[in-house]
C-alpha cells in the first residue's frame, strides 16, 4: 500500500484485484529513459484502457515535488504512487527490481506474465494479452 498523489493510501493488491490487464511500472522523476518512455505509456494507455488495461506507476522518487511536477509534465493521468523513500523502496525491493525503467504485467489473477518491456515490445504485449482475455 503506497499513498497517491493526494496522499490517499492504494493497496496495489486490491487495485488489481478483478482488473483484466494492469501494467505496473517503476520509474523516477529523474530518469531520463523513465521520461521518455511515459510517452509511450500515454499512447498505450489512450489505446488499450478502453479494452481494460490499467496502469500504475510507482515512483522511486524521495522528492514529493519532483515527482508531482513530472507527472504533471508528463501527463500521466493514471494511478500514481509512491512512498518517497528513493532507493529505500520497499515495494521495490518486494518486486525485485534493480534498475529503472522497470515494467510488470499482471493478468486479472495477479500473476506477472511479462516484465520489462518497453516500446513496441510493451504494445505487442498488451495487445496480445487483451486479446486472449475477450
Amino acid at each position: 500500500t503506497l499513498n497517491t498523489p493526494e496522499g490517499e493510501p492504494l493497496s496495489l493488491h486490491e487495485y488489481i484485484k478483478g482488473k483484466k490487464l494492469v501494467l505496473i511500472d517503476f520509474w523516477a522523476s529523474w530518469c531520463g529513459p523513465c521520461r521518455a518512455e511515459n510517452v509511450n505509456l500515454i499512447k498505450i494507455y489512450k489505446r488499450y484502457r478502453p479494452k481494460g488495461l490499467e496502469i500504475i506507476s510507482v515512483s522511486i522518487d524521495d522528492n514529493r515535488q519532483a515527482w508531482l511536477s513530472a507527472i504533471g509534465q508528463d501527463g500521466s493521468d493514471w494511478k500514481n504512487v509512491s512512498d518517497l523513500k528513493g532507493g529505500q523502496s520497499e515495494i521495490a525491493t518486494a518486486y525485485s527490481v534493480k534498475g529503472i525503467p522497470c515494467t510488470f504485467i499482471l493478468d486479472g489473477e495477479n500473476r506477472i506474465v511479462a516484465k520489462n518491456l518497453r516500446g513496441k515490445d510493451l504494445e505487442k504485449k498488451i495487445d496480445e494479452m487483451l486479446k486472449k482475455k475477450k
